[in-house]
């Protein structure tokens, strides 16, 4: 009978998968392409809304714009290796979400404009642009990669 890979999820797995979510300032995003329904990744800004939840600044130009309109589910890849060593030894975090759209009128967005652009203010060139929208994600499920051997599944709970 074979064993699992999962190990159960611990303290010290929601500690590193909290701090590869605060660290990260990029992330690699999937979705759905609405055109052809084949699997769409591209690499989006990320930040944290004041609640913890996984955020990102995108303009509707983007094609993974029109995915997540057409599709809110998306994943999200969190967690970049220094520049040297073996990619697949370094931790790294798969969270599954749904995209919430905030638009100017939602109370709320100009505290979220304001929390975004203290910690991404080079974003303040563009964010005010018609074409852009702050977008959060509602993790569901999370899978942690810590290096070899070490994989978790955490709940939304596991996060905050």
């Amino acid at each position: 009978m074979a064993t699992s890979p999962i190990r159960p999820t611990d303290d010290q797995a929601r500690g590193l998968a909290r701090s590869l979510i605060a660290g990260a300032r990029h992330a690699a995003l999937a979705a759905l392409h609405p055109e052809t329904g084949l699997p769409h990744v591209s690499r989006i800004a990320l930040g944290q809304a004041p609640d913890g939840q996984p955020m990102t600044l995108i303009s509707s130009l983007a094609a993974h714009t029109a995915a997540l309109r057409a599709n809110p589910a998306c994943s999200l890849l969190v967690g970049e290796p220094p520049a040297r060593g073996d990619p697949l030894a370094f931790p790294r975090l798969t969270l599954t979400a749904t995209a919430r759209f905030i638009d100017r009128a939602t109370p709320g967005h100009d505290s979220l404009r304001r929390h975004y652009l203290a910690t991404h203010p080079k974003a303040k060139l563009y964010a005010d642009f018609a074409d852009f929208s702050f977008v959060t994600f509602a993790v569901t499920a999370a899978a942690l990669n810590g290096g070899f051997g070490k994989a978790y599944n955490l709940a939304p709970g596991d996060l905050t």
